[in-house]
């Protein structure tokens, strides 16, 4: 009988579709992850759940969706997570890094938990704890950046978020967290099947690079640029409100700006692209340590991200919309198993890594799961002609109550519980989503099609999530 293969589940944060060179963006400079792809199997339209931390992650570790689970912003408390499953069945389960859990040290089914979390925590509505990153710089009388320290720069209205890191290279977050990975890995005794999820905190602003890194991309004119038209007429009240509050609010450090120089954008987008790339580096150390250890012919991999970053796109600042740049993400499997060099185009929702991980671990995903397997699909098989991400209760997303995406085939919708307006794209013909279709009287079958879907989506989901409320009641 062979050995269940070790899982190492890499989550970035905020990183963006077009940030690897190997999926068809040659400004970007990432040779490990290319290596990824070509060695393993990338999934080019993989969606997040929801467009911000917790509850994409809440999501993605449950296999259910916001209205299901109830995380539908970062300071909701989780209820329940998969990992149970994998430790209940042998595996040594251990975080490293961001999981943006609430609470933030809480168990969740891992046997170890060595939390670091967001770059910038310096808000008065933000929850207090020390985790390890904190204590690092604790231990080296050194203070940590943040908004804080950042906003006594004479640069930091201009900067849009994006700053050279200055304290040394092995306390920046996405080092620190993966050689705490690294350290773990050559440090375990044990020899069950381990799974280990890295959560890398970057590249969530600040944009913070270290020097070297950005001299990769300074002076380059190859950097996409921010998709721009006229935003006032073609967004809808709510992600227009959601501007204002962007240009408002500095969160993570960004000064978000109305009217940006094109020198600003491009600076801004090469600190991000350049943070991109140091992270592309920790990944290639971590494979290191898998070898070094003797386990990487067993070990599967699995890279993704939580959500991404507008980085200007549509006048807006990070995420908290259902624009491509916040719900589009980067998805690779690489390792035993895994078919080799196989692009899957097919509609996949981030959540279905869940019950993939499970299926890899032999364990049968539980039948209340809205997840599914992505296993199926790599053999083969087909999966999804519709995905969906959801959105609500939000502190910076004030312009609605609850907003809702569907992209089925070429076209996406997004809904607005308390407002007329809406969304609605041809991504075959306009792909930048610069048109919006809601109010096209050519549309209004479509447009009521989708809406029909969603409706009909939240039926099913509630009837087929009662065993997962049954669960956490205990009967």
């Amino acid at each position: 009988m062979q050995k269940r293969p070790n899982i190492v589940f890499i989550i970035t944060d905020q990183q963006r579709l077009d940030t690897i060179r190997a999926l068809g963006h040659p400004h970007m400079d990432t040779p490990i992850l290319d290596r990824l792809v070509a060695g393993g199997t990338v999934f080019r339209n993989m969606y997040v759940t929801s467009p911000s931390c917790s509850p994409s992650r809440a999501s993605l570790f449950s296999g259910t969706y916001p209205h299901t689970n109830g995380v539908f912003r970062n300071d909701e408390p989780w209820v329940w997570s998969w990992v149970s499953l994998l430790s209940g069945a042998g595996y040594r389960c251990v975080n490293v890094g961001k999981m943006h859990t609430m609470p933030v040290e809480g168990p969740f089914g891992f046997h170890e938990r060595h939390v670091v979390e967001n770059k910038d925590r310096d808000h008065p509505n933000l929850p207090f704890y020390l985790d390890n990153w904190d204590k690092a710089f604790w231990t080296r009388g050194l203070r940590k950046p943040s908004r804080v320290s950042y906003r006594e720069r004479g640069d930091y209205r201009d900067a849009l978020g994006a700053f050279v890191w200055e304290a040394p290279e092995d306390l920046h977050p996405d080092v620190f967290v993966p050689s705490l990975a690294c350290l773990w890995l050559e440090r375990y005794k044990g020899t069950e099947p381990f799974f280990l999820q890295i959560g890398i905190p970057g590249p969530h602003p600040p944009y913070d690079p270290t020097q070297d890194y950005l001299d990769r991309y300074a002076g380059r004119n190859d950097l996409p640029m921010p998709i721009t038209y006229d935003f006032d007429a073609q967004q809808p009240e709510p992600i227009r409100e959601l501007r204002r509050h962007h240009h408002a609010e500095d969160h993570d450090a960004v000064v978000h700006l109305e009217h940006p120089t094109e020198d600003q954008q491009r600076r801004q987008r090469a600190h991000y692209y350049a943070n991109v790339s140091m992270i592309d580096a920790q990944v290639g150390r971590i494979i290191d340590t898998l070898e070094a250890r003797g386990v990487l012919d067993d070990t599967i991999i699995v890279f993704t991200s939580d959500h991404g970053d507008c980085l200007g796109d549509h006048g807006h600042s990070q995420k908290w919309n259902m624009f491509e740049p916040s719900v589009h993400v980067p998805a690779i499997v690489w390792g035993r198993d895994v078919p080799q060099g196989h692009a899957i185009d097919d509609l996949v929702a981030l959540f279905d890594l869940g019950p993939t991980i499970l299926q890899w671990a032999g364990i049968t995903p539980p039948e209340w799961m809205e997840a599914r397997s992505l296993i199926p699909l790599m053999e083969g098989e087909g999966h999804r002609d519709r995905v969906f991400a959801e959105h609500a209760n939000d502190a910076i997303l004030t312009g609605t109550q609850f907003m809702t995406m569907i992209r089925k085939g070429d076209w996406k919708l997004v809904h607005f519980v308390d407002s007329a307006e809406g969304q609605l794209f041809d991504l075959a013909s306009d792909p930048e989503e610069r048109v919006n279709r809601w109010d096209d009287a050519a549309c209004a079958a479509r447009r009521q099609e989708m809406l029909t879907d969603i409706l009909r989506w939240r039926i099913e989901s509630d009837r087929k999530t009662q065993g997962f409320r049954r669960e956490l009641a205990g009967v």
